[in-house]
């Protein structure tokens, strides 16, 4: 073997053992939380692969003794409802500031995305006065309302940067045919925009239905908290003791279907990351 096919064949090697060594940096957490959920008692302090007698009371516990299935039920409700009202509010922003010349663009592109900078610590006294004014404390209303601040920011800006490169053709033969500003949005460019659409769509799903402090704040009753927080108020037969094996059980639970979106959606959304990236 020549050298050169010596060192082709070792690069090889060590780029295997390098993904090889990512895949189990990320899998692994999650791996680990499973075999904790099924485990109980001081079987819980053990590191043995996989528990020689599976606890599968902890999935039942975590329904049987909470709303578990309310909350999952909130939580989807609340990120399916983010997600659109940010694609929708999203797209109509970014077609403006992507396809429409006016002064102050650049500035109004930056001013939406400084708000998303601000942590929510520092927001969310003035937002409480504002959802109790508006008569939506303890509803799912105020976490779709509250979502918003931080989700609509990132659609916009992300989608502005995919509408500035469609082509002007298109948006000109179709102003030609007699179609309006929305039907150019709508019929031409949104069926173009759908890696862009899904992949920011899909951020902030995640972003929503992870999300801990709004929920928190904004809901007072269990049958209208999310699941973030009712898997942080899950609690043992006393203050001092912490059932990690109900507790990583629901962990493992609203992570599946994140889990499954990205597997339905992965084609688009390495479309959408990647779009761009090349011309010509």
């Amino acid at each position: 073997m020549s050298a050169r096919r010596l060192r082709r064949h070792i690069g090889r090697v060590l780029f295997v053992l390098l993904m090889l060594l990512i895949a189990f940096y990320t899998v692994f957490p999650f791996y680990w939380a499973i075999v904790t959920s099924l485990k109980s008692g001081s079987a819980l302090f053990g590191a043995e692969p996989w528990p020689a007698h599976p606890a599968w009371g902890n999935y039942v516990a975590v329904f049987r003794d909470r709303p578990f299935g309310r909350n999952i039920l909130n939580s989807v409700i609340v990120a399916t409802s983010v997600v659109a009202v940010s694609l929708c509010l999203g797209a109509t922003a970014a077609f403006a500031l992507g396809r429409v010349a006016f002064r102050g663009r650049g500035v109004l592109l930056a001013a939406i995305l400084a708000v998303s900078m601000f942590p929510q610590v520092a927001v969310l006294s003035g937002l409480f006065e504002l959802i109790r004014w508006l008569g939506l404390y303890n509803s799912l209303g105020s976490l779709v309302f509250s979502y918003l601040i931080f989700t609509l920011p990132f659609t916009v800006w992300v989608l502005t940067t995919f509408m500035r490169e469609m082509p002007r053709e298109l948006e000109e033969a179709a102003v030609m045919d007699g179609a309006t500003p929305w039907v150019v949005l709508t019929r031409v460019f949104l069926p173009l925009m759908g890696p862009a659409l899904a992949t920011t769509g899909l951020l902030a799903f995640i972003a929503a239905w992870n999300e801990f402090l709004f929920a928190l704040t904004f809901t007072l009753t269990d049958d209208m908290r999310t699941v973030p927080v009712a898997i942080a108020l899950i609690s043992g037969a006393s203050s001092f003791e912490l059932p990690w094996g109900r507790i990583m059980a629901a962990s493992v639970i609203v992570t599946v279907p994140l889990i499954l979106l990205v597997l339905v959606f992965q084609r688009r959304i390495v479309a959408g990351l990647t779009a761009g990236a090349v011309k010509g």
